[in-house]
């Protein structure tokens, strides 16, 4: 999407030893296991894994039988547990997912592939292959989110709010994030607009385990909102 290249780590490619896989989790004891489990699978063990927790349920205590890090934080919302799992580890490669079982873990090498390739940050398309799993009125807010993103930035994105990322650690620690609902579509956005190695690509998805916390209404407007100021803000800066 754009030509600006980070520094590499020298002429050593990256691998699962380098790798953070992060998320914020509320109330997901029916999953994290799986998720983890998968995760251990797909890097054999190696990726550090961080959890910023808020839960009122098992999952911390799940999370940490699985060996991830845990660090309790009261609930304040999606961005700000993502923010602060996305910029405690000190890995050089940090990927974002969600702890409800959705997102393919076994895409993970492909993701250390197209960075080890010079991606700045691989953001997965869940919209390319249907998202047939995901409730309609969700999947048609995603659709119209990516389509507002195009018209604000001049850029094609196909979606804005995935929850599955792979970051250059160097890129999210040189950024201020300011959104809480929309942050995942400012982790897109900010990035792309600075000129950023940013790809998308396409990943399966599949229905979440547990019920969803985000109202799809007053979540959507906020998100929409997150989208038009982070906008404004990156072409006048």
């Amino acid at each position: 999407m754009s030509t600006q290249k980070s520094a590499t780590q020298g002429d050593e490619p990256f691998t699962f030893d380098d790798l953070a896989v992060v998320m914020g989790t509320y109330n997901e004891a029916e999953a994290i296991g799986t998720v983890l489990e998968d995760i251990d699978s797909v890097t054999d063990g190696r990726a550090e894994v961080v959890c910023v927790d808020g839960s009122s349920d098992r999952t911390p205590e799940i999370a940490r039988e699985h060996g991830a890090t845990v660090i309790e934080q009261e609930p304040q919302g999606y961005g700000v547990a993502v923010r602060e799992a996305v910029l405690t580890p000190e890995r050089p490669i940090v990927v974002t997912t969600d702890c409800d079982d959705t997102y393919p873990m076994e895409r993970l090498p492909d993701f250390l592939d197209e960075v080890n390739d010079g991606a700045d940050v691989v953001s997965g398309d869940r919209l390319y292959y249907g998202a047939d799993e995901m409730p309609g009125m969700n999947k048609l807010g995603n659709e119209l989110f990516a389509l507002l993103a195009s018209a604000l930035m001049g850029k094609r994105v196909h979606d804005t709010t995935t929850g599955m990322r792979a970051y250059r650690r160097e890129v999210v620690q040189k950024i201020a994030w300011t959104e809480n609902t929309g942050l995942s579509a400012e982790l897109l956005m900010r990035p792309l607009m600075r000129g950023y190695d940013v790809r998308e690509r396409p990943i399966e998805y599949d229905e979440r385990k547990g019920e969803t916390k985000l109202d799809p209404f007053s979540g959507g407007a906020a998100i929409a909102k997150s989208i038009v100021r982070v906008a404004l803000e990156e072409r006048f800066r």
